[in-house]
């Protein structure tokens, strides 16, 4: 099966992400963590990157997949002419090490099932040693091991010259097995004991976990399920130890025929934070809005003039780009890419995210870690303040925008918290920063929605106006597209807000997930995915255009297809 980026499905375990494709094959999955290097990368080039697949083995098999209502589990039901059988993968959300099953059971008939386990370790470079230690298979390279285990009536083989093992199994109705893989450092001797615990009882307490999760969130509607599904997709791209989020789970995937990408998902950016946070406390979500705000508060301590657009999960400043060349057979000219060599740059962006996010948290009232943050706001400020002066002659309008958001929100907290001395000065500094905007006599889509969403500029103004009939870009990100949609709707142009988000929809895929761009001339998927951000502020609209009494008129359970672009999707060949 000829696969492409739309075509998989996510899982997690709040530390780590695989994706799963339509044929079986878990193609994509960093361990232990969402930026370490991957155990199976066949996402990024071909099956020799590394893939685990599990699917029937008779010819025309004919895959139904859908997650179970309010969790992440992933049922895939496989129909054939002589019978149907279920496969049922998941990562129970983590204890101590990351683990995914993948439970397999007869529905009709007899269906002989067969599976491949071939990683590939750093990113597919790496062969790793391939040994059985008693009932499990091993998988062993520099710190890294996979152990493996089988539950039920399966025969399997081992093949350490090419690093792969193979399963083989046929089922009669209500007969189970299932494979558990356990990451866990090579130099631990002894099976992880994730493996001793029944694949049905880690599925209960997996179900358990996310309907427990789901049922927190305030939602109400006949758009719930879009919007849960979004959440949870959200919530499976948090980091529970940190409270961080990363931007998608994927690196490197190309958005453009010349095979311009985004770089690196996996990392922290501070785009659309303060919005971020209102979402959440709008859904009900007001612990996973505090992790984010302490997160963030961590994250940026101690260095106000170093302030950074993009952290690693765990707060890291220092991101070391490296180009992975040996992923020579890609279907563009662009290589994969880890880290982001230009996080240390300045950018008015990070101070204007960071000081409006703490706006909404210190009007949400949430609880605010750290020795003064009246202070760090101030410093923040200050340092916007004693920038300008030389950056603004080569501005361009979305950093002037994110200084003027700076420091108006600099001036709301100094007010709110009762230390405005420097007020005056500030105005002052607004207004010089409004002037050299309105100067620009037509500006993009997105500084129109970011300069309405931000309170820059009033929902009737000439700009805003402009800014939303402008020609739409080749590649938009989805989540810009949807703040898009939310001014459309303040502007009282319902009927064109309903017509974009609508088609925002159908550029989900069949399990609800949506890339960080897409074209909204095909309603193909680009660029990593899924997105955080694209999901989150999908939630956000929905509130939107229900608080505008509007909702959407597509079913929200329906499929979703597009059609597909070898050269602007991530793609692999079939094994």
């Amino acid at each position: 099966m000829d696969l492409h980026l739309e075509d998989h499905a996510l899982l997690g375990d709040l530390e780590t992400a695989a994706l799963i494709g339509r044929d079986g094959s878990v193609d994509w999955l960093c361990l232990p963590r969402f930026d370490s290097p991957a155990a199976f990368a066949a996402l990024l080039g071909t099956p020799a990157y590394g893939f685990w697949r599990l699917a029937p083995s008779v010819a025309r098999a004919r895959p139904h997949r859908a997650y179970r209502p309010g969790t992440l589990v992933l049922d895939t039901v496989w129909e054939t002419a002589d019978g149907a059988v279920r496969i049922t993968d998941f990562m129970p959300p983590r204890a101590t090490r990351p683990c995914l099953v993948r439970r397999v059971e007869g529905i009709r008939g007899a269906v002989p099932v067969h599976g491949v386990l071939r990683p590939r370790f750093h990113h597919g470079r790496i062969l790793p040693w391939l040994h059985g230690a008693g009932p499990c298979t091993v998988a062993v390279a520099g710190p890294d091991a996979l152990w493996v285990r089988v539950d039920g009536a399966a025969h399997e083989t081992l093949d350490p010259a090419t690093g792969t093992a193979t399963l083989d199994t046929v089922l009669a109705p209500g007969q189970r097995c299932a494979v558990t893989l356990v990451w866990a450092p090579s130099h631990l001797v002894d099976p992880p004991a994730e493996l001793a615990v029944p694949a049905q009882t880690l599925l209960k307490e997996t179900v358990a976990f996310w309907r427990s999760w789901s049922g927190h969130c305030l939602l109400e509607g006949p758009g719930r399920e879009t919007v849960l599904r979004s959440l949870i997709t959200w919530k499976a791209l948090t980091h529970a130890p940190t409270g961080a989020v990363i931007n998608a789970p994927t690196t490197s995937i190309p958005y453009g025929p010349d095979g311009a990408h985004d770089g690196d998902g996996r990392l922290c950016r501070l785009d659309g934070f303060g919005a971020d946070l209102a979402t959440l406390l709008h859904c009900g979500l007001r612990t996973e809005a505090a992790d984010r705000i302490a997160w963030l508060l961590r994250t940026t301590a101690g260095e106000a003039e170093g302030l950074q657009a993009v952290y690693g999960i765990a707060g890291e400043r220092r991101l070391r780009q490296v180009d992975a060349t040996w992923f020579a057979d890609r279907p563009d000219s662009r290589p994969v890419r880890f880290g982001d060599a230009d996080a240390g740059r300045f950018r008015f962006e990070a101070y204007g995210d960071a000081l409006a996010a703490l706006d909404t948290a210190l009007r949400a009232r949430l609880p605010l870690p750290g020795p003064d943050v009246a202070r760090f706001a101030e410093d923040l400020t200050r340092t916007v303040e004693r920038a300008w002066p030389r950056a603004a002659p080569r501005a361009s309008v979305h950093e002037a925008l994110m200084a003027w958001v700076a420091v108006d929100r600099g001036l709301r907290i100094a007010r709110l918290l009762g230390r405005d001395g420097a007020a005056s000065e500030r105005r002052a500094l607004r207004a010089g920063i409004r002037r050299q905007v309105e100067a620009v006599a037509r500006v993009a889509v997105q500084e129109g929605t970011v300069a309405v969403c931000a309170g820059f500029h009033g929902i009737w103004h000439p700009h805003v106006r402009a800014a939303l009939d402008a020609p739409r870009p080749a590649a938009p990100r989805t989540a810009d597209e949807l703040r898009r949609v939310q001014v459309l709707a303040r502007s009282g142009r319902h009927d064109e807000a309903m017509a974009v988000f609508e088609r925002v929809l159908t550029a989900r895929n069949d399990v609800g997930l949506l890339a960080e761009r897409w074209d909204p001339a095909t309603g193909r998927r680009l660029g990593n995915a899924p997105g955080a951000g694209a999901h989150l502020t999908l939630a956000g609209t929905a509130h939107a255009l229900g608080a505008a009494g509007l909702s959407a008129r597509r079913p929200t359970g329906a499929p979703c297809r597009s059609p597909r672009s070898p050269a602007a999707s991530g793609r692999r060949r079939s094994a």
